[in-house]
């Protein structure tokens, strides 16, 4: 999308960000968020969610969903995404996000250069998270609900440290994996997870 027909959707009214987080964790559930902001009520600092801190993206969570005209959060679990696999899964959260929206938006942007197909118009764009601040907004809604679903596993399957690293496929996680075994939280598609299953 060039940087004109990005002008031209954004002049439209309640346009969507969408955006997913979580595609490349060994455990956990894939999470997208769609935002239609107020034109009204701009929101200073958005940016993509992996370049704030994250005292400084729970900040701006509260204040999207305070201050945007619609906000959703949707996931696909660890075994749905076992099922269908991640592209797909992550696909299927982003249709789920857009399609409980409390107003239908009449354009989507998607974050990445592939979008799944949605009820309204929907367009692919490359770096959005930090481009397009409804897709921003999108991408810190979707990290702070994801990082907190993570906090709540570390409590019901301790040992992994779901906590530090969010299921992502860290030194320590691995180790854990291996030690421990895979939990009802962790993707069995996924290598890693297969291999640490084999040798239990």
């Amino acid at each position: 999308m060039t940087e004109a027909e990005l002008v031209e959707c954004l002049a439209q009214a309640d346009v969507a960000g969408v955006d997913e987080v979580g595609r490349g964790p060994l455990a956990g559930p894939v999470v997208a968020a769609a935002v239609i902001l107020d034109p009204a009520r701009p929101i200073a600092g958005l940016m993509d969610s992996k370049a704030l801190s994250p005292a400084r993206r729970e900040a701006l969570a509260a204040l999207i969903r305070e201050q945007s005209l619609a906000w959703s959060v949707a996931l696909c679990t660890p075994g749905e995404i076992d099922e269908m696999n991640i592209l797909h899964a992550t696909f299927e959260a982003m249709r789920r996000a857009v399609a409980t929206l409390g107003r239908p938006p009449s354009i989507a942007l998607v974050d990445g250069n592939r979008c799944p197909e949605l009820t309204c118009a929907a367009y692919p764009v490359v770096k959005g998270d930090g481009r397009v601040p409804c897709i921003s907004a999108a991408s810190i809604i979707a990290k702070v609900h994801r990082d907190a679903l993570m906090a709540d596993l570390d409590q019901i399957y301790p040992g992994y440290g779901m906590a530090s690293h969010k299921g992502y496929p860290t030194r320590a996680h691995r180790e854990a994996l291996v030690r421990l075994g895979p939990s009802p939280c962790h993707r069995r598609s996924f290598a890693p997870v297969r291999e640490a299953a084999r040798l239990r």
